[in-house]
């Protein structure tokens, strides 16, 4: 083979071998994406059923749990106003869930009125025929709708709407190939702006969710007081027990491990990890008020808020002032929330530290006489007061050493009862820990042990708060 012929099959693998390397990169690049997308969706879900499941209670918060619906996932497409129109018995669409002013798409002498709350009260007696106007085409043809400008659509001029309509989007709803209803979107909330292809596919991906939540509506209003109980209780033990992390992080130099067990069905304790990015990992325990439902439902909360939004924050003080004003608003006086949460930075081997009303952190340190240290960083309970109320929550920043072990723990540990009413206390729970960590026992271990320091403690006493712990500790042999 000559120099020239060996030259030009060189080039040819090297272009092929580029051709292969960009391919294999772009493959790449799209299971990011998807994987990204997943995720995002995800974090969707979970913020939409914590903030759905906690309205159903009773009756009267059943017939409205439509309208908080529709204001939810009206706030996530971005959209001025919104209205959930579902196919009822007698074959015909009707308003169930309105956000915002939402103008009558269906040409009717009712709509004479000009005043917002009367049209939206027409709207809500209205009745759609599959077929008649823009709602009804989609609901018979079922088929999706984009209108980035709406005003040049002749269908729209037919309704006479006193309200401007300038973009508008809508998705029916179909399960199993039945009609559900048809959710529409109106007017973005960027002034002037017509509704992007990622709103839209936001639109299409939440009907799926909106569908879920109505026909949890429809089996809600049908059921007894006490099967409405029991199904609460099922939902939220489905919940969260899908929520919970099914594995422990082996996090660079951090071993991480939890266990959490409940005094009731569903419990107000939890423990998360959240890949924050690459380098660190978040790893977060949390006590809400009370126990059962009303608990559960506060964690779900805070759980979604902390996943849905840790990426944008650069600070653990930012993330608990919004977390905090997030639940105050959303959640009644009474209730809130305690919260302890560690950034594990294995690039730059520290952990950064920050409570909310949270029981302290206990760090166990061999190379000062195997002394146990306690941290307790200022940080008010979260959902009690309003931002404006609240000091800095503060963090501590301290760098891993080599056979480092750290707890965090509930009240429900400390405060276990025994048949004499006596708590098992702060004491027990340092002496318990600190035995551990001087065996050198891993944190399944000592978290292993501790618990059954507690259950011989309490003996046959029922268990009457939820107890929760978390164990965070060096690998051995870490390189």
């Amino acid at each position: 083979m000559s120099d020239m012929h060996f030259k030009i099959v060189l080039i040819i693998l090297l272009i092929i071998a580029a051709g292969y390397i960009f391919h294999l990169r772009f493959k790449n690049f799209n299971l990011r994406r998807l994987l990204d997308d997943t995720l995002h969706k995800k974090a969707e879900i979970g913020n939409f059923l914590s903030i759905f499941s906690k309205n159903l209670k009773t009756v009267e918060e059943i017939e409205d749990s439509m309208n908080m619906t529709a204001r939810y996932v009206a706030d996530l497409v971005g959209a001025s106003s919104l209205c959930i129109f579902t196919l009822e018995e007698d074959g015909f669409l009707k308003a169930a869930g309105i956000a915002g002013a939402f103008p009558p798409l269906h040409k009717s002498t009712e709509y004479v009125l000009t005043k917002p709350r009367f049209i939206l009260e027409s709207l809500r007696r209205e009745k759609i025929k599959v077929g008649d106007g823009i709602i009804g085409e989609i609901a018979q043809n079922r088929e999706s709708l984009l209108l980035e400008d709406a005003a040049e659509d002749p269908r729209i001029a037919a309704t006479g709407a006193v309200i401007p309509i300038e973009t508008l989007m809508a998705v029916p709803m179909v399960k199993e190939g039945k009609l559900i209803g048809v959710v529409c979107a109106v007017n973005n909330r960027e002034d002037g702006k017509p509704f992007s292809p990622e709103q839209f596919s936001s639109l299409k991906f939440m009907a799926g969710q909106v569908e879920l939540a109505y026909n949890i509506v429809k089996v809600y209003s049908t059921l007894s007081k006490q099967q409405r109980i029991n199904q609460e209780l099922e939902f939220a033990k489905q919940l969260q027990h899908s929520l919970l992390p099914k594995e422990f992080p082996e996090w660079g130099q951090f071993s991480v491990h939890a266990f959490s067990k409940s005094a009731k069905e569903v419990s107000g304790d939890f423990y998360d990890f959240v890949e924050i990015d690459k380098d660190r990992l978040l790893v977060i325990i949390g006590d809400a008020c009370g126990k059962g439902i009303p608990a559960c439902l506060l964690m779900f909360m805070a759980r979604s808020f902390i996943r849905a939004n840790i990426e944008r924050y650069t600070t653990l003080n930012e993330l608990m002032q919004d977390l905090n004003n997030n639940l105050y608003r959303d959640t009644s006086a009474e209730r809130f929330i305690t919260i302890a949460c560690c950034v594990l930075n294995r690039k730059e081997n520290t952990i950064e530290y920050v409570r909310a009303g949270h029981t302290e952190l206990l760090i166990f340190v061999p190379s000062h006489h195997h002394s146990l240290r306690k941290i307790f960083t200022q940080g008010t309970a979260l959902g009690l007061m309003p931002g404006d109320m609240v000091d800095e929550f503060e963090t501590f920043t301290f760098s891993f050493q080599k056979d480092l072990s750290i707890l965090l723990y509930t009240d429900g540990i400390t405060e276990a009862l025994n048949k004499n009413d006596e708590e098992f206390g702060m004491d027990r729970l340092r002496d318990n820990f600190m035995a551990s960590c001087e065996t050198r026992s891993s944190p399944q271990e000592t978290i292993e042990k501790m618990l059954r320091s507690v259950d011989m403690f309490v003996e046959e006493t029922p268990q009457s708060d939820d107890e929760t712990l978390v164990v965070i500790k060096h690998r051995e042999n870490f390189v």
